[in-house]
């Protein structure tokens, strides 16, 4: 199916593409901009969903260029890492291509709702260490599928579960948190993406303007990838602006 946007929804898509570019790479929550975006311009939640990932795809290509060229890449253990994760994404798209519109809608605002809770949580002052191939136990392998089968299904906040598997479980720094994110959010996307162009479920004039403010995002991001302190600001941003589009799906 071929739709188009308007002028102005195509200026709404590229600046909050860029803005979720930003917040995903640095932070997490992103989705949480984007995929009401989508709803709210007329897509249907299911084509919404499939779409958005148009737009993660290129952000992530971008992030993980743009990290190698500044030095920081962990290709082999992001690899290991991926592996169960696209597992996991293929049973949550499957499940997203399951329910109805009314409760993808439903599972949107809960899911948004509970990711801000935990973005408010604060991170614990953890002494961090590199990751090494031995630490990689079947706990964590089982973490990523479950992270995949999420990021199938929905995507949004799929970020913060990054933090706590990474950060809160392996003791990586946040640093290095959003290079091992970006690197498998791209490999287990792909497949994702692939399923819903499948079921014609992709609108693409609205997730490549969507990709094209998020590339710049994520582009700049990197740029400024400092940490817990550089991100602070960008999540108090991002709370806010979700507080204001959960107010808007209830009452729609």
């Amino acid at each position: 199916m071929t739709v188009y946007p308007s002028f102005l929804d195509a200026l709404a898509l590229i600046a909050f593409g860029g803005l979720a570019g930003f917040i995903n790479v640095l932070s997490a929550g992103g989705s949480m901009l984007t995929l009401p975006l989508l709803m709210f311009l007329g897509l249907p939640p299911q084509a919404a969903n499939a779409t958005n990932r148009v737009s993660i795809v290129f952000q992530s290509i971008s992030a993980v260029g743009n990290f190698r060229r500044a030095g920081a890449s962990q290709v082999g253990l992001s690899l290991r890492l991926a592996v169960p994760a696209v597992a996991g994404s293929m049973f949550g798209v499957w499940l997203a291509l399951l329910v109805s519109d009314a409760l993808f809608e439903a599972v949107l605002v809960t899911v948004m709702a509970a990711s801000a809770l935990m973005m408010l949580l604060p991170q614990p002052a953890l002494e961090t260490r590199s990751l090494t191939r031995e630490r990689l136990t079947p706990v964590v392998y089982l973490a990523m599928f479950a992270i995949g089968v999420y990021g199938g299904f929905i995507q949004v906040g799929v970020g913060v579960l990054f933090i706590v598997v990474l950060y809160r479980l392996l003791k990586i720094d946040l640093t290095q948190v959003n290079v091992f994110k970006v690197f498998i959010i791209l490999i287990y996307t792909l497949p994702a993406l692939a399923m819903f162009v499948y079921h014609d479920q992709v609108r693409w004039s609205y997730g490549l303007l969507l990709a094209v403010g998020s590339m710049s995002g994520a582009w700049l991001a990197v740029k400024v990838n400092m940490g817990p302190r550089g991100a602070l600001w960008v999540r108090w941003l991002t709370l806010v602006m979700i507080a204001a589009i959960i107010v808007r799906l209830v009452m729609s």
